[in-house]
C-alpha cells in the first residue's frame, strides 16, 4: 500500500479476495469499509481524525471475508466513503461544494445530494461538514476516475465472470449502520434491528432470497427488518436485474453488535457474526442454484 507524493492517490484502491475456486454464484462487495485516509484529504477537512470516520462501515470487509473460503469472491474498497462514495451514481454532486460550475451531466438534485451524501460527500453520516473550503471540480473528477470507475469496473467483471460460470449471480452489498441512527417504533418494534435487508422492495432480487435470509438470521437470534430504514442504494438497484438472473441484496449490520462505535474497536462477538454471515452466504447460494435449476426445468 502506498500514497503518491502529492498525498492524494491510494494505490491500490481496491482489495479483491478470491477463493481458490469460485464455488458459489455469489459476489460480495464492501463499498464503504475503506479506512485509508490520504493526508491531503485530512488537511482539507475541518474534522478530527475520529469524527471523519463516522461514515465508515468499519470492519465489514472482515466480517464477510470468511465467506471467501466457502467459494465466493469479495471486493472491498480501500478508500473511505467520505472521500469517494461508490454507492452513488458517478456524478451525484452538490454544486455548493465547488469553486467552478459543474458539467451538465452532474446530478445535483437527488435526495442523496440534498442530504450531503453524494458521490463526493459534503458531510459525514452524523451531519458534520467535512471541508474547510470549496473544491475545484477537477478534484471530484480525479476521485471518480481513480476510485469510482475502477471499483465498478472490478465489480462488473466479477458479476460477468460469475454469470459466465453459473448462469446467474447474486451480489451481496455489505454494509453497517450506526446504532444511534436507527429509528425505534415502540408500538410495532420495541427493539432496534440487528440487521436490515434491502431489496429495493422486492425489485433488486427475487423475494425468495430475502425470505430465506430473514428466516436464517431470525433462527440465529438476530432481529431483522426489511427495507426500513435502508432499502438499498445505487449498487443494489444498478446490479439487481432479477429478470435477467442478476440479483442484488443489501445487508446492513448494526454496528453495536460487533464494535465499540466511539473507539472504532472490535468486540469479541465479531468472530461469531462473521461465521454466521459465511453460513448465510452458503444458504443464499443454494437458493440461487435451486432457482436456476427450477428455471431450467
Amino acid at each position: 500500500m502506498r500514497i503518491d507524493p502529492d498525498r492524494r492517490l491510494i494505490d491500490p484502491a481496491l482489495a479483491l479476495f478470491s477463493p481458490a475456486e469460485q464455488l458459489l454464484p455469489v459476489v460480495l462487495a464492501s463499498p464503504h469499509s475503506g479506512r485509508i485516509y490520504p493526508q491531503a484529504f485530512l488537511e482539507a477537512s475541518r474534522l478530527d481524525e475520529v469524527t471523519i470516520r463516522k461514515s465508515e462501515d468499519s470492519f465489514v470487509d472482515e466480517i464477510f471475508e470468511p465467506a471467501v473460503a466457502r467459494g465466493a469472491p469479495l471486493l472491498a474498497a480501500l478508500f473511505p466513503r467520505a472521500y469517494c462514495d461508490v454507492n452513488r451514481e458517478p456524478y451525484e454532486l452538490d454544486p455548493s461544494m465547488y469553486e467552478d460550475r459543474l458539467p451538465p451531466h452532474a446530478n445535483t438534485r437527488s435526495l442523496r445530494v440534498a442530504g450531503g451524501l453524494g458521490t463526493i460527500a459534503r458531510v459525514v453520516s452524523s451531519g458534520e461538514n467535512i471541508y474547510r473550503h470549496r473544491l475545484p471540480f477537477a478534484e471530484a473528477e480525479r476521485r471518480i476516475r481513480h476510485y469510482y470507475r475502477p471499483y465498478h469496473a472490478a465489480l462488473s467483471d466479477l458479476v460477468d465472470r460469475t454469470v459466465d460460470a453459473f448462469g446467474t449471480c447474486l451480489v451481496i452489498d455489505c454494509h453497517s449502520m450506526p446504532s444511534n441512527a436507527l429509528p425505534r417504533d415502540r408500538r410495532r418494534r420495541p427493539e432496534k434491528p440487528d440487521i436490515v435487508l434491502g431489496d429495493r422492495f422486492a425489485t433488486s432480487c427475487a423475494r425468495d432470497f430475502t425470505d430465506r435470509a430473514e428466516a436464517f438470521l431470525t433462527a440465529r437470534g438476530y432481529r431483522v427488518a426489511r427495507n426500513a430504514p435502508y432499502a438499498g442504494g445505487f449498487c443494489t438497484s444498478h446490479y439487481g436485474r432479477p429478470g435477467l438472473g442478476l440479483h442484488a441484496l443489501q445487508i446492513e449490520i448494526n454496528r453495536a453488535l460487533y464494535m465499540d462505535e466511539a473507539r472504532f474497536t472490535r468486540r469479541p462477538r465479531i468472530a461469531n457474526l462473521a461465521l454466521d454471515m459465511a453460513d448465510l452466504i452458503e444458504v443464499l447460494a443454494d437458493a440461487n442454484a435451486a432457482g436456476m435449476q427450477h428455471a431450467a426445468e
